[in-house]
């Protein structure tokens, strides 16, 4: 028996195909592959600010499964139940929690982290407690803003000290004294690189012709017959040595004369009467010398 299909029957065929296409490309447009066998598990927790529909699912930051659905519970007031789907092969040990990660891109994901001392798994359709670490900005607000308001006034008094500071007519002459010394850094730099440019090459030609004259006093000196000169020295030394020893000696005229008091006190007197004698004479030319012309 040959079946008709009527107009009415082909539309109905159509629309039916086209809400199952739509249906399939919707969930393969949230990421749920209708086609590929998954486990389901819940997770509940208190909130799950940033959490959707194929928010993904993570175990040691890799992908396995995405949310499927969320559902708060009405009975008991503060907890969301949310409905994971998993691959087939992922397995959940018991004591394994899921934790809600904010991002700063895709909102938020869901970490698996499993109970790595025990081997015991649970079933699909088991329950996992959900955790939420700790938010940024609640931490922010919790913690780091009261702080912020105990240092207002603590920065105040700051700023305050600051101002004072600034405006104070020290600080204007310590900046007018550090532009002063500047400028004289300045203007010694400059002497400094003059005398380097101009002083330093005289310098070092002086010392040049002072080492180079070194150098010939040094070659003169070694061709100098040191030897004899110091030879001849000290036979110098040696006669005059000889001739303070025959001048402290009474074996010689010298020596007596130079050590011999009683020579000496006669010479004295020998003058003595020489002076008197021409003294007298003198005096009374007629004693001494007669003159006759017949």
């Amino acid at each position: 028996m040959e079946i008709k299909l009527t107009k009415e029957m082909i539309i109905g065929l159509v629309v039916i195909i086209s809400l199952i296409l739509l249906y399939v490309g919707v969930n393969y447009l949230k990421g749920i592959n209708l086609f590929q066998p998954a486990n389901h598990y819940y997770v509940t927790c208190s909130n799950v600010k940033d959490v959707t529909i194929s928010t993904p699912v993570y175990v040691d930051g890799f992908k396995v499964g995405l949310v499927r659905s969320i559902k708060y519970d009405y009975a008991t007031t503060g907890k969301v139940t949310i409905e994971i789907s998993l691959e087939k092969e992922m397995k959940i040990t018991k004591g394994s929690y899921i934790s809600i990660e904010k991002t700063l891109l895709s909102g938020a994901e869901l970490h698996i982290h499993l109970n790595t001392y025990v081997s015991e798994q649970l079933k699909p359709g088991s329950t996992l407690e959900g955790r939420m670490p700790e938010d940024m900005m609640t931490a922010v607000q919790e913690k780091i803003l009261p702080q912020v308001a105990e240092l207002i006034p603590a920065l105040d008094s700051i700023l305050q000290g600051l101002q004072v500071l600034v405006n104070h007519p020290a600080l204007s002459q310590s900046l007018d004294h550090i532009e002063k010394t500047t400028a004289n850094l300045e203007i010694s730099s400059r002497q400094l690189n003059r005398f380097l440019d101009k002083d330093v090459p005289v310098i070092a030609s002086n010392l040049k012709t002072a080492t180079d004259n070194f150098v010939l006093l040094s070659s003169n000196l070694k061709k100098l017959d040191l030897t004899s000169s110091v030879n001849s020295l000290n036979v110098t030394l040696e006669n005059l040595n000889v001739t303070t020893r025959k001048l402290n000696s009474t074996d010689n005229s010298l020596g007596l004369l130079l050590n011999d008091s009683l020579l000496y006190n006669n010479l004295n007197l020998t003058l003595e009467n020489a002076s008197g004698l021409l003294i007298d004479i003198k005096q009374y030319p007629k004693r001494y010398v007669h003159f006759s012309l017949f």
